[in-house]
């Protein structure tokens, strides 16, 4: 029998036709924030809000299901977390966005550095991306993509649900997952169950200078949290080396937003180098 579904729209102040599109649709639920309290404060209201609802199931606002779920909801009943697999416009898998490993240090040095970005096939970054595994085949997981990520409601009360320090976005569902496996549950990847994503739907309208500050802070906050001090310290320290070029390049490009972007991002990184954890607690800002 197929699950009964209560959609809920958690619309953070969205400034396009979001919300006089999902007027359309009587049977959703909507909370309209005045705010943009971010990705992760937006899934905890929507969480609430799904009272007597046994699962909750995250979907991005680019993405629309393809299949049905019941696969999914059977994994997510009988390991607590499961994840669908997320496709472009033309059914195939978002290959390194779909499902990731956790991030580790040299990862994320990697990742901060640009050889990821320049030398995509490095062991490195194979391993992080799942690049040599079959889309295709079900099984455990250590990170999908927040954007279709169901979950046992037991299970997000245990682990307290996002945490909203992460904010606007990016690296709150890296620490849910993290914390998900520290407690001992498997994710798993259920492949038969598709949506198509857009990619980087509300991102793409931040400015680019604010989008790096965003990606870095959220990054340090991941690192400060699940690191030791001394891989913190060479996170910091690859955050700054990695932006300096960045900075140069943007300085050329007159009147470029991304410069004075990077100049923050070099001034914070260079405080995490000589005081570790000042985002470990989600009181660290880049002004």
């Amino acid at each position: 029998m197929a699950p009964s579904v209560l959609p809920i729209v958690v619309d953070n102040a969205s400034t396009d036709d979001t919300l006089a599109r999902v007027e359309t649709h009587p049977e959703a639920r909507v909370i309209s924030n005045h705010e943009n309290r971010g990705f992760a404060a937006g899934a905890n209201q929507g969480e609430k809000a799904a009272a007597g609802a046994d699962l909750i199931l995250l979907l991005n606002p680019d993405t629309e299901l393809s299949t049905g779920i019941e696969p999914l909801v059977d994994a997510a009943r009988e390991q607590g977390l499961a994840a669908g697999q997320l496709t472009n416009e033309h059914g195939e898998a978002q290959t390194g966005f779909t499902i990731r490993r956790l991030p580790t240090t040299g990862t994320l040095i990697f990742e901060l550095l640009g050889v990821n970005r320049l030398w995509p096939g490095n062991p490195v970054n194979r391993r992080y991306r799942y690049l040599g595994r079959d889309l295709d085949q079900p099984g455990p997981v250590e990170q999908p993509a927040g954007a279709f990520l169901m979950v046992r409601r037991d299970v997000w009360q245990r682990l307290g649900g996002l945490d909203e320090s992460f904010r606007p976005v990016w690296f709150e569902d890296v620490d849910f997952c993290q914390r998900a496996h520290a407690a001992g549950y498997r994710i798993q990847y259920v492949p038969s169950v598709k949506a198509v994503h857009g990619g980087a739907h509300s991102v793409s309208q931040l400015a680019s200078g604010p989008r790096a500050v965003y990606w870095c802070v959220s990054l340090l906050k991941y690192a400060a949290k699940h690191f030791s001090s001394g891989e913190y310290r060479a996170i910091c320290l690859a955050m700054l080396l990695g932006s300096l070029p960045r900075m140069v390049a943007g300085m050329i490009r007159e009147r470029s937003l991304s410069s004075a972007a990077y100049l923050k991002i070099i001034r914070f990184a260079s405080k995490g180098v000589v005081s570790p954890r000042i985002l470990q607690h989600g009181t660290g800002t880049i002004h």
